[in-house]
């Protein structure tokens, strides 16, 4: 979800108003691709090198997020919005877990759409974090393999994205879901977050459905899984 900061700016305002319209927008995002059938939706929030921005910037996302929680969490449960969290939390605040926690537990038996929230994740962590799990479990060399893996990586409860979409004109995946988006297709729009609605995410599906998708060579239609 990318072009908050330069959203913001180009209307002189600070980049933290562009990080709010860009919640707005994700809450409206979210509604449109569960309208279209999209059982699973992963969204960058807040990545390992964020932390890097100037400290100012930093607090206001981590209000921001304490912010969105109170003020959308209600009506997202009631859409039948499932709400997973994926990421390090070791170093957020108890506070902000505790928010992560609520909206987990609140929405758990929803169906509809099931939204994951990357926060403080990179995709590079991921796959590190979960050989991490291997060695913690004195595991065989000769078990560990790309489906062990796959279940002990953040996003195991949900299949490997169909369609990957990155907004703001940059064309790069910027360790998101590394492991991840193997295989799937890559869409990147010039339009900045907050003005990502409808007609955007009508133009990614559609650019999605004319791809052809092989799978390293695999018949598409044989090899073609439920996804997100």
């Amino acid at each position: 979800m990318d072009g908050n900061g330069r959203w913001a700016r180009r209307r002189f305002m600070p980049r933290f108003f562009g990080h709010k319209q860009g919640v707005d927008a994700l809450v409206r995002a979210v509604d449109a691709f569960a309208d279209r059938g999209v059982q699973y939706l992963t969204v960058f929030a807040f990545s390992s090198e964020n932390w890097k921005r100037p400290s100012e910037e930093v607090t206001g996302l981590m209000s921001l997020v304490l912010v969105a929680v109170s003020k959308y969490l209600t009506k997202m449960a009631s859409d039948g919005v499932r709400i997973r969290i994926i990421g390090d939390r070791t170093a957020v605040s108890d506070k902000l877990r505790k928010a992560w926690e609520q909206a987990e537990t609140m929405t758990q038996h929803n169906t509809r759409i099931t939204l994951a929230v990357a926060f403080n994740y990179g995709g590079r962590w991921d796959v590190v974090q979960a050989c991490r799990q291997a060695l913690a479990l004195g595991l065989d060399p000769q078990q560990l393999d790309e489906n062990w893996l796959a279940q002990h990586m953040a996003l195991s409860f949900a299949p490997d994205p169909d369609l990957f979409i990155r907004t703001g004109g940059e064309m790069r995946i910027s360790n998101f879901l590394l492991w991840q988006t193997a295989y799937s297709e890559l869409f990147f729009s010039d339009c900045l977050w907050p003005d990502f609605g409808e007609a955007d995410i009508e133009a990614a599906l559609s650019a999605y459905a004319r791809r052809d998708r092989r799978f390293g060579g695999l018949n598409a239609d044989a090899a073609k899984p439920e996804g997100h």
